[in-house]
């Protein structure tokens, strides 16, 4: 009896979570209970909520035992109306951080462990360090990560007090520090500077490891050159931080290890840093990074390089429009210099990921990448749907929008279409992040997302009001012209 109580306790313990569960009758008390909260406002049957389920459980793990330990908690909509209707839910997963009590902001940050721990406790705890010794200071800058240091005299000046604000704005994004000791000024040698440092592992002979602030003190000027300089001449571009790189960006895709193969890893990016060195200083314009094949396997398959073997690196990709290329040569540094100055140059072919061009035999028109700019062109009203071949959402709508197109089959100046989102690249004025999405092009116009009901008459009603000529079938208020038969 005893074995099956300790085992049952055992069992209660390993499956116990950490993020806490809300409900519509302790919100407001649990919310105050903790100084700060991340909260997750979700549907059962979500799919994106699923898949963020055990990153959230990661993350909640490890910022529980955080220096500055911030909670987790989720709220399902479903069965508590009151609370998500409270605070504007409409979408599933919804995420917002709470402070003292009271909404601080959404929560617009990554959706994976490390981004969210990264994020969380760049909010918990002050948005800059101070560092009162040289100690302080070694320990902050021997970590693995680019970090901004100001050098004070006194804590009341202009340069502190707009640094604060451009910590307290980019935390988030990037470690901040400060300090007013003279002993660690001294040991540095800055007094009354900004400094970026770059992390020891990325320090080459390529660029400067210290990166002092030259110019006014103005907030805005303070936060564009940690922009432009935060992931130096060729930064370790991540999942995390895949924002922080501007186009034209070329990337070299290998086995990247940080922490069990600095050795080997270096030996790549500094040919590639070599290439990115000569060409800044012959005055062209682009960005150069490294990334792991592992990590961003899913961007690889973008390029069509997911099939992708050896130790040299691969090489793709994009120009200042965000069109995709595609280095086919063998890595070389020889090889990477022409990619680049060809890419620049517009000399390189796009690379374009499509299933190839279907017969259009059916009601609803199939665009593929391909031909999507024929599909969906400025000649036609345009009703588009990106879905998955997996989306079971998306299966629920196909017979209704087949039955839409072929009771708007009679209309010439409207298209109903549909594209697989997973099988070709989706335009970039066309925001996909779940499936269905649904948009409305009008003739000559810039696409709008469509968010009404998904029923027939919902969409007829729509676009009987938003077309760009009225339809020859339908009023604009959705309802059927009577036929001269009728009359």
């Amino acid at each position: 009896m005893i074995f099956k109580l300790s085992l049952l306790c055992l069992l209660a313990f390993a499956s116990a979570s950490d993020v806490l569960d809300f409900d519509d009758s302790n919100f407001a008390d649990k919310i105050d209970d903790n100084p700060i909260i991340l909260v997750e406002f979700f549907a059962p049957w979500c799919g994106h909520c699923k898949r963020l389920a055990p990153e959230y459980e990661k993350a909640a793990t490890t910022l529980k035992n955080a220096d500055n330990p911030v909670t987790l908690a989720k709220v399902d909509c479903t069965a508590n109306q009151d609370t998500c209707q409270k605070f504007g839910v409409s979408g599933y997963p919804t995420l917002k951080i709470f402070k003292g009590g009271e909404l601080f902001e959404d929560y617009n940050g990554p959706r994976e462990a490390d981004g969210i721990v990264k994020t969380m406790n760049s909010k918990a705890g002050p948005s800059t360090k101070e560092l009162k010794s040289v100690a302080d200071a070694e320990k902050f800058l021997s970590r693995p990560e680019y970090g901004v240091v100001g050098f004070f005299s006194e804590e009341g000046n202009d340069a502190y007090t707009n640094f604060k604000k451009v910590a307290d704005s980019m935390s988030s994004e990037m470690r901040f520090a400060h300090t007013f000791n003279s002993e660690v000024s001294k040991k540095y040698g800055y007094d009354d500077n900004i400094v970026l440092f770059q992390p020891k592992i990325l320090q080459s002979k390529f660029e400067e490891a210290e990166r002092k602030y030259n110019d006014d003190l103005a907030v805005y000027k303070i936060k564009k050159w940690i922009s432009d300089n935060r992931v130096g001449l060729c930064g370790v571009r991540s999942v995390d931080n895949i924002k922080d790189f501007k186009n034209p960006l070329i990337v070299a895709y290998y086995d990247v290890d940080y922490v069990k193969n600095v050795k080997g890893t270096n030996y790549w990016r500094n040919r590639v840093m070599k290439v990115a060195k000569k060409l800044q200083d012959g005055g062209s314009k682009v960005n150069f990074a490294i990334s792991s094949k592992n990590d961003l396997g899913n961007e690889l398959a973008e390029f069509g390089l997911d099939s992708v073997s050896g130790d040299k690196p691969v090489v793709a990709g994009r120009d200042a429009k965000d069109q995709k290329f595609v280095m086919t040569d063998e890595f070389s540094m020889d090889n990477l210099e022409k990619f680049a100055n060809d890419l620049l140059a517009g000399n390189l072919e796009p690379y374009l990921k499509s299933e190839p061009v279907p017969e259009q035999n059916e009601a609803v028109k199939v665009a593929v990448a391909k031909n999507f700019d024929d599909i969906v062109s400025d000649d036609k009203d345009v009703l588009i749907e990106f879905y998955a071949p997996w989306c079971g959402h998306c299966k629920q709508l196909e017979p209704k929008y087949t039955e839409l197109a072929e009771k708007l089959a009679d209309e010439p100046e409207v298209v109903i279409a549909k594209m697989d989102a997973t099988a070709n690249d989706v335009p970039s004025s066309y925001d996909v992040k779940g499936f269905p999405t649904i948009y409305f092009k009008p003739k000559g116009g810039s696409p709008k997302q469509y968010q009404g009901g998904r029923e027939v008459n919902d969409f007829v009603k729509y676009l009987a009001k938003e077309a760009t000529n009225e339809l020859s079938g339908y009023k604009r208020d959705g309802k059927k012209k009577k036929s001269k038969t009728e009359l």
